[in-house]
């Protein structure tokens, strides 16, 4: 017998897992629930965790996540839509918003109930996505917009506040660009084929017709006369084979025989040059012999020969989307609360950064200039001689304005506990006074999904444990804050460094290559890029079938490969641990206390303009 679950969750759990199968029309479905980001495959569901105090917030947030899945599930063809699916990644964002926009509004209908649900999930994503901040167009995405418009026209409900803000910014856009197209829209719902056509076609008048590819249709239509030639050919042969059978049944019977050992013979030719054809072909020279897919890409710039043993369950993820706002704040709340006695300090040292960041942002500017700000200065000239020309001056760039800033931080279990509050204020206050002087700042962080392997390690014991198969854990690398998102907004997002079960292994190789990666993409002249470690990368899934430097020998690798291009300047700051054996610019501070001076003295060595201060900092070996 069964022993009955104390937790009070449990029943509604299991009930809404029933709803989602019956909502599906799949008995077979497989739900479950995970803090992990809801997921989606083409047999299982992950849902938001429902905790024990099944407050109304995860309750309406499971039940919106489990319809959208289970509608997706029911109307949505996997087939149809990879068809039909754009190839320019804007494109594409824009088709799957609307064919998401699609499935709900066609399950509102058949299932009035799953509307409200859906509109709860839509109103936590808007809210932990702050797009009832947002305040222009620019700000929005578009894809996410269209898709909302879509549902609103589909099913004429009002959209959540923070959702019908964007869909208001881009509104006026789309109906214009679109015209009578929007029009088309109801006929098209029920049918996802032909939906996708209407979709493409909005694509299309939203200028982006360029990514969408070749058109599917095209080419049914050439298939299609590929079929009536191949018949009319057929009805051609098969009308010749009648005439000679005709001619046959004429012919003597001596003439017959002696046609049926000429075709005897011919057929015993032919089979003779087609065994040479064989030959020819089996012989053709290797530059003339079919092409050959080309080997995939190397998993790492820095070292072709690092391997990974299954990446598909590695995950990018934001911070929003691995807690709930509420806890977010609660998180921070407990991160400031516990770092009270430390603020002063850290604050002073902020303010000494920015006083030595703005005393290199005084105005100056270059005059005579054929255009540019007029220089009221220099107007007297003009005056005493009307022939003189006008003067222009033009103001200078500051060495660092276009500048950004990556801190990337170690989110091992080692650094649980103190080191890891204090890399996390000091990443806040330091963002926020990079801020204040017009530098970008991003904050990054990385760790594991699981503890001693995830399911890349059970599917290599699935698969008979094979010899050698490189890293072997599932890589979490999280963003705490993107460079182009203002402080205020991401700040509750640091406090999920202090959640229970977050902090497990480090692969810094990996991450640093990622940052690299991100850096590399950005459009800033100058990029600074700071890690904060406390040991050397570690994972035990993937030491023990491998060799024991694997993981460190990769992080030397990607330091190289990132020192040897030059497209970023990279520091380290090693807690408690000897960084400087990896990196050429490292401090290593003894005691996690001077963590917020040795921060700033780096990035304000980088500013100076005094270069033997500058390589004095940086030529600091230990602190403390």
């Amino acid at each position: 017998m069964t022993k009955p679950s104390d937790n009070p969750a449990d029943p509604f759990k299991k009930a809404l897992a029933e709803a989602t199968k019956v909502l599906a029309d799949d008995p077979d479905l497989t739900v479950s629930y995970s803090v992990d980001p809801p997921g989606q495959t083409a047999d299982t569901v992950r849902l938001p965790q429902v905790s024990r105090r099944m407050t109304r917030d995860e309750v309406l947030l499971a039940r919106g996540t489990a319809d959208a899945f289970a509608l997706r599930h029911r109307f949505h063809d996997p087939k149809i839509a990879a068809r039909y699916m754009p190839q320019g990644a804007m494109a594409r964002d824009l088709f799957e918003a609307m064919e998401t926009a699609r499935v709900e509004a066609v399950g509102a209908v058949h299932m009035p109930g799953t509307a409200g649900n859906i509109d709860a999930k839509i109103a936590n994503e808007a809210r932990r996505k702050g797009y009832d901040q947002i305040r222009e167009a620019a700000e929005a995405p578009l894809a996410t917009a269209a898709g909302y418009l879509m549902r609103h026209l589909a099913t004429g409900r009002d959209l959540p506040p923070g959702a019908s803000n964007v869909m208001e910014l881009w509104r006026g856009f789309i109906e214009d660009s679109c015209g009578d197209t929007l029009n088309e829209l109801q006929g098209n719902l029920a049918d996802q084929r032909a939906f996708a056509r209407f979709a493409r076609k909005v694509i299309a008048d939203l200028g982006y017709g360029d990514q969408l590819g070749d058109d599917p249709d095209l080419d049914d239509d050439q298939d299609d006369d590929a079929e009536d030639g191949s018949d009319d050919q057929d009805d051609q042969e098969n009308s010749g084979e009648e005439q000679s059978e005709s001619d046959e049944a004429d012919a003597s019977p001596e003439e017959s025989q002696d046609e049926e050992q000429d075709a005897s013979e011919a057929q015993v030719s032919m089979d003779d040059q087609s065994d040479a054809d064989s030959d020819d072909e089996q012989e053709m020279p290797e530059g003339e012999a079919p092409l050959e897919p080309p080997p995939p890409a190397p998993h790492s710039d820095a070292d072709p020969n690092y391997v990974v043993y299954d990446a598909h369950f590695d995950e990018e993820v934001s911070a929003e989307e691995l807690a709930e706002p509420a806890e977010l704040e609660r998180l921070r709340a407990y991160l400031d609360q516990q770092l009270e006695p430390l603020k002063g300090a850290v604050s002073r040292l902020a303010n000494k950064l920015q006083r030595r960041l703005q005393a290199q942002q005084n105005r100056s500017w270059e005059f005579d200039r054929e255009e540019g700000i007029l220089d009221a200065g220099r107007l007297a000239r003009v005056v005493a001689n009307p022939t003189t020309p006008l003067s222009f001056k033009v103001e200078k760039d500051t060495e660092f304005r276009d500048t950004i800033v990556t801190l990337l931080l170690d989110n091992s279990g080692s650094m649980r506990g103190r080191p890891i509050s204090i890399a996390a204020i000091c990443a806040d206050v330091l963002a926020r006074t990079l801020e204040r002087c017009q530098v970008k700042v991003e904050i990054l962080g990385f760790t594991t999904r699981a503890w001693k392997g995830g399911q890349s390690r059970e599917k290599w014991l699935a698969n008979g444990r094979p010899q050698l198969p490189g890293r072997l854990n599932d890589l979490r690398h999280i963003v705490y804050k993107a460079a182009d998102a203002p402080w205020r907004r991401t700040r509750p997002n640091l406090g999920l460094m202090m959640k229970e079960g977050l902090l497990k292994e480090n692969i810094d190789g990996e991450a640093l290559e990622w940052a690299h990666r991100r850096m590399a993409n950005r459009r800033e002249q100058r990029k600074i890029l700071m890690v904060i470690s406390d040991g050397a990368p570690v994972d035990d899934s993937t030491l023990s079938v491998n060799p024991a430097n694997y993981l460190e020998k990769h992080l030397r690798d990607v330091i190289a490969m990132v020192e040897r291009r030059k497209a970023v300047e990279l520091i380290a700051i090693g807690i408690g641990h000897d960084v400087t054996r990896y990196y050429e610019r490292a401090v290593t501070i003894t005691d996690v206390e001077q963590l917020a001076g040795a921060m700033t003295e780096q990035l304000a060595s980088l500013f100076d303009n005094d270069p033997r201060k500058r390589a004095r900092v940086l030529g600091m070996k230990r602190v403390g």
